[in-house]
C-alpha cells in the first residue's frame, strides 16, 4: 500500500511539473496585452508641407538584425518576415497587395495567390529502386522567410502646424526576396502591406533587446521610434522615377542624403531664432 501511494504521489508531481512549467521568474503579460497607440488626429488644413519618400531597410546591416533574427521561432519570438507571412497566409490579419507602382494598394492578393506563387513545386528525376528506370519526383518547396533580406518602406513626411512639429507616418511595407532559381540569383519585391493595418500584428510581436531581457520591445516600437537604418531610393517627382534611373554608385547615395537633408532643412527653416 505504501509503495502504491508513493508511486501515485510521484506521478502526481510529474503531472504538476509538466503542466506548470514557467520558463522564467514571472508570467509575461505586457507584450501580449499591448494595444496600438492611435495616431494624432490630422486635418488636411493643418498640413502645410508634405513629402512622400520610399526607403530600403537592408536587414544585413547590424542595426537591422533585430528584424531578421531569429530565423527559426525561439521562445515565441519571430522575425519580421515571419510575422508578416503568418499574418497574410494564416490568420488573415494582414492583407497583401500586388507590387504595382511602389505600393498603390490596388490589387489584393488572396492566400491562394500567395501559396501558388511562393510555395512552389519542384520536379526532379530519380531512379526507381525497383525497376531501375528514371521517374519524376514532385516535391513542394515551402517559402523561406529568411530569403527576405530587405524591406521597402513607403512613408509621408509632413509639417503639422497645429502641433508645430515635423512628423512622419509609414504607409506601406514590402518584403524584398533574394533567391536562386535555375542557378540564377534573383531579387523580387513580393507584395505590399498597408502599415496601419499591420500595426495590430506588430504591436504584440516581441523583439529581442540586447540591453535588457525584461524590457522587450515590439516591431511597432521599432517603427514608431525609428530604430532602424535605411536609405532613400525614391521621392515624389514629375517623372515618377527612382534615384537609380538617373544616378548610380556614390552619386545615388549622395542624392539620397540630399533628399534627407532637404527634409531636415525644411523643418529648420520654419523656425526663427
Amino acid at each position: 500500500m505504501a509503495i502504491a501511494a508513493f508511486g501515485s504521489l510521484v506521478g502526481s508531481n510529474n503531472t504538476f511539473a509538466q503542466s506548470n512549467i514557467l520558463d522564467g521568474v514571472y508570467v509575461k503579460e505586457h507584450t501580449i496585452e499591448r494595444r496600438v497607440i492611435p495616431y494624432t488626429y490630422l486635418r488636411e488644413a493643418d498640413v502645410m508641407w508634405s513629402k512622400r519618400v520610399w526607403r530600403i531597410v537592408d536587414l544585413r546591416e547590424k542595426l537591422n538584425h533585430d528584424m531578421y533574427f531569429p530565423i527559426d521561432i525561439i521562445a515565441g519570438r519571430k522575425s519580421l518576415m515571419q510575422v508578416i507571412w503568418d499574418g497574410v497566409t494564416k490568420d488573415g490579419s494582414i492583407t497583401a497587395y500586388g507590387d504595382e507602382n511602389d505600393g498603390d494598394f490596388t490589387t489584393q492578393m488572396s492566400k491562394t495567390d500567395l501559396d501558388n506563387k511562393y510555395n512552389t513545386w519542384d520536379t526532379t528525376q530519380i531512379e526507381d529502386p525497383g525497376t531501375g528506370e528514371m521517374v519524376e519526383k514532385i516535391t513542394q518547396r515551402q517559402f523561406i522567410p529568411s530569403e527576405v533580406k530587405q524591406f521597402r518602406i513607403k512613408e509621408d513626411w509632413f509639417f503639422d502646424r497645429q502641433r508645430s512639429v515635423m512628423d512622419v507616418r509609414i504607409i506601406g511595407i514590402a518584403p524584398v526576396r533574394f533567391f536562386t532559381k535555375n542557378g540564377e540569383e534573383r531579387i523580387e519585391t513580393m507584395f505590399w502591406i498597408y502599415y496601419p493595418e499591420a500595426r495590430f500584428s506588430f504591436v504584440s510581436a516581441e523583439v529581442y533587446n540586447k540591453g535588457n531581457d525584461a524590457e522587450r520591445r515590439t516591431y511597432e516600437d521599432i517603427f514608431w521610434k525609428r530604430r532602424f537604418s535605411s536609405y532613400i531610393y525614391k521621392e515624389t517627382n514629375v517623372y515618377n522615377r527612382r534615384i537609380n534611373t538617373y544616378m548610380s554608385g556614390l552619386d545615388a547615395l549622395l542624392e539620397a542624403e540630399k533628399i534627407k537633408e532637404d527634409i531636415f532643412n525644411m523643418e529648420h527653416d520654419l523656425w526663427e531664432y
